[in-house]
């Protein structure tokens, strides 16, 4: 058996990589992350331009969150720390929106526009590709949320249309613009560089 094939069955048997980008390291969170999680995530400006966080976002939730996910078959997800100190910045993840595999991410409001939501994505899509196996990824970002749709236009999603989605932290739905990757174009665009594995 291979190293990659020990790597893929330990990850199916729900053990979640850590991954290595140039300036951050993205791993399973972890119950001791709950606080900080919770005072990062909780920020309206986050929520409104996500699915699922709520606002405000408490401690409970963050709970509810780390214990939820990265079981074997259902959402993966990623904390994202910088290298450097080892600070939580936000999440990103792979879940099934209506039976497709969908990217979603975001960051805490001090760390916006420094790249670190496309590195991230980066990552995460390598990894959704290489091990999960996925054929096919799609995204949404709020259409009055410019910076998201940036991030995947630069990861290489191409626009599909839009959509409404509910948002839960404002009890409704809005407007977004949906995105597509294949495995294909993912691959012609491999020229940003290489995650590396850790764990």
């Amino acid at each position: 058996m291979t190293l990659l094939e020990i790597e893929t069955r330990s990850f199916r048997e729900g053990c979640i990589p850590v991954l290595e980008t140039e300036r951050l390291i993205l791993r399973a969170p972890r119950l001791g992350d709950a606080k900080v999680l919770a005072a990062l995530a909780n920020d309206k400006r986050i929520a409104e331009n996500t699915r699922r966080i709520p606002h405000p976002y408490k401690r409970a939730d963050a709970d509810d969150f780390i214990t939820a996910v990265n079981a074997p078959g259902g959402e993966v997800a990623f904390l994202i720390t910088l290298r450097e100190g080892g600070a939580v910045v936000g999440g990103c993840g792979v879940a099934l929106q209506d039976g497709a595999p969908d990217l979603g991410y975001w960051l805490g409001v001090k760390y916006w526009n420094k790249g670190y939501a496309t590195e991230a994505a980066r990552a995460v899509i390598d990894f959704a590709f290489t091990e999960l196996g996925h054929d096919t990824l799609s995204a949404g970002a709020r259409v009055t949320n410019p910076a998201s749709r940036r991030i995947l236009e630069k990861c290489g999603f191409q626009w599909t249309g839009v959509g409404l989605c509910r948002i839960r932290a404002l009890n409704s739905s809005a407007p977004i613009d949906r995105f597509r990757l294949d495995r294909g174009l993912w691959l012609s665009l491999k020229s940003w560089g290489d995650v590396k594995r850790v764990a």
